[in-house]
This record gives structure tokens, sequence and C-alpha cells, in this order.
């Protein structure tokens, strides 16, 4: 462990008390609108943003795109001053497009894995490399696609491409010391608990459950909790109006990112059931990062405290959730 000076915010003094042992609580840039390659630059701050979230009471924070928070000796010192675990990293893969995109989006990704095991070294903590699958355009302008209906799924051979590439992902990810996962997502090739299911046939990846976005494309999160507890290692928990989704596909929006940032909405506003999906998730021993997400259009930094304030809520909400089930 780093025998650095004591963090100007110590994230983990604001620790809930009610939590259970082996319990964190983390949140990600995503909260603060921070997502993609257009990230960062006028208006956004990453060292307020890690400060609001160590302030509100967050143990963690999963890092931004890459070179968000600097270089890798950059964005591990960053964390550390504000006492916030490096819990992992989004890592997107343009699994079924050509293969200069997805050596573009493998070098992103190596990138993003210097930064974790520098945030590593330096904390002793092991964060996920978290994959997902980018999807296309045409799977933007069609979320939550019905189970049945299998014309834009991959075909047998980018079923096995996308195999090949998630086996050369995961060996990229243990290379660098990082424990992989794969992170379902709407509008992407593994969207539905079907797709998942053909996922983990073909790859020896663990599963990065987001009940949201399983619940947006007609699964239950409860059921694919049971089914496939024993490849979970990480846990996004995050709150939705699925009428949102229904209204978008029904006007036939193509404007994904715009709509898409009126989906989350703070905890207990929404339609997941995280109150039952947690007390399953407890009764069978998880322990682990419970990673809130409540995703939002660009943030400038000067409405951080006003994000910070709801993600603390949310973190209070959480806590209580997970205590009356421990």
């Amino acid at each position: 462990m780093s025998s650095d000076p004591k963090p100007v915010v110590d994230a983990r003094a604001n620790r809930p008390a009610n939590l259970p042992d082996g319990i964190r609580l983390g949140n990600a840039p995503v909260s603060y609108g921070v997502y993609g390659e257009a990230a960062g630059g006028d208006g956004t701050s990453p060292e307020a943003l890690l400060k609001s979230m160590a302030e509100a009471g967050y143990e963690g924070s999963e890092l931004g795109p890459p070179g968000f928070f600097g270089t890798p000796d950059e964005t591990a010192a960053l964390f550390a001053t504000y006492g916030l675990a490096p819990v992992g990293a989004y890592i997107p893969v343009h699994y079924a497009l050509g293969d200069d995109v997805v050596a573009y989006d493998m070098a992103r990704m190596e990138q993003t894995c210097r930064e974790l095991a520098a945030c590593a070294e330096k904390s002793g903590e092991e964060p996920l490399a978290i994959l997902a699958d980018e999807g296309s355009e045409a799977l933007l302008h069609n979320p939550a696609r019905p189970w049945d209906d299998r014309s834009l799924a991959l075909d047998p051979a980018g079923w096995d491409r996308l195999a090949a590439l998630s086996a050369k992902a995961v060996e990229l990810a243990r290379r660098y010391g990082l424990r992989p996962s794969f992170h379902p997502h709407i509008s992407t090739f593994i969207e539905s608990p079907w797709e998942v299911d053909r996922l983990l046939e073909l790859t020896e990846v663990g599963i990065t459950l987001d009940i949201a976005h399983l619940q947006l494309a007609g699964g239950d999160p409860v059921a694919c909790l049971d089914k496939w507890r024993d490849r979970i290692n990480h846990v996004h928990v995050k709150d939705v109006d699925t009428g949102v989704l229904t209204r978008a596909k029904a006007a036939g929006r193509t404007d994904f990112d715009e709509w898409w940032a009126d989906v989350c909405v703070p905890f207990g506003r929404g339609d997941v059931d995280i109150d039952a999906f947690l007390a399953d998730l407890l009764r069978g021993g998880y322990r682990g990062w419970l990673l809130v997400e409540q995703d939002r259009a660009p943030t400038p930094a000067d409405e951080y405290p006003a994000v910070a304030a709801e993600q603390a809520a949310n973190l209070a909400w959480l806590a209580d959730k997970v205590a009356a089930h421990a």
C-alpha cells in the first residue's frame, strides 16, 4: 500500500456507517456527463469531479475515457489526493466493425490499462477492465430490439469474431494485472439476455451486471442475477424511466445521446425494482463494488455541487437499502 500523505479529502472517512463489511459504494464520471472521446476540455474539471464524489461519501470511482484524468501517473496521484479507490474503467470496442476501427479501440484500451495499472500500484486496489461492445449506427437507431427479431443481431461469423477479439482484450487486461469483465449495454450486440448467454458460452469473461440496461432490454434483473451469478464480478446500479425509451422508440428518434440523457433518474424515482435486486444479491453472498451511475448530459464544473448533492442522496438511499438486506 502507498505511504503517501493523508488525502485532501479522504473518501474512506465518509463511508456510510451502516454498510456491511465487504460492500463498497462507488460512482462514475458518467454521472457528471463525462463519456466518449469528446469528454473533458472547457467547462469540465477532473479534480473538482473527484473532490465532489469524495465529499458526497463515495469510496471509489471508475475512470473516465482515456486521458481524462491525465497521464497514468497523474491519474493515480489524483485519485490518491481524494482518497478514492480506482474501481475500474469502461472500455468500448467496436467488435463488429473493421480491423482499423478495432485497432484504434484496442490502442485506447491499452492507454486505459496503463492508467488503471498505475492506480493499482499506488493504491493496492485490483481495478476492473470493463469491456463493452460499441454496437453500430443501426443499433443506436434500434434500441431494445425484440428478442425474437434477430435481423440486426450478429451472425455466426460475427459471434466468432467477437469471441476472438474478446479473448485478445481479456489477455491485454490480464497482462496489466487487471480483472476483466464485460458490460451488456443497450443498443449494442450484447444487449438482450439471450445475447449475454451466447457471450458467456463463447468466452471466459466475467459480467458487469447493469440492472437498468438489462431492464431496458426487456430482461428481469433478478432473474438474470440468479442465472449468471457465478460469472458476475461487478455490479452497476442505476434507476431509469422506461417511458423515455418507449417514447423514443415510438417517435423513431435517432439521436441516441440526446434522449439517453433523460433516461436515468435518482434512485426511487424510476421503474427498476432496486430493492428486490439488492435483497437477492446480498442473500447470495455478494461482496464487492456497487457502482452508482446516473448518466446525464455533459455537465460544466460549476454544476458539480448540485450533481454531487444528488449523488450523495443516491448513496444514502442505496446504503439504507443495503443495510436493510445485509
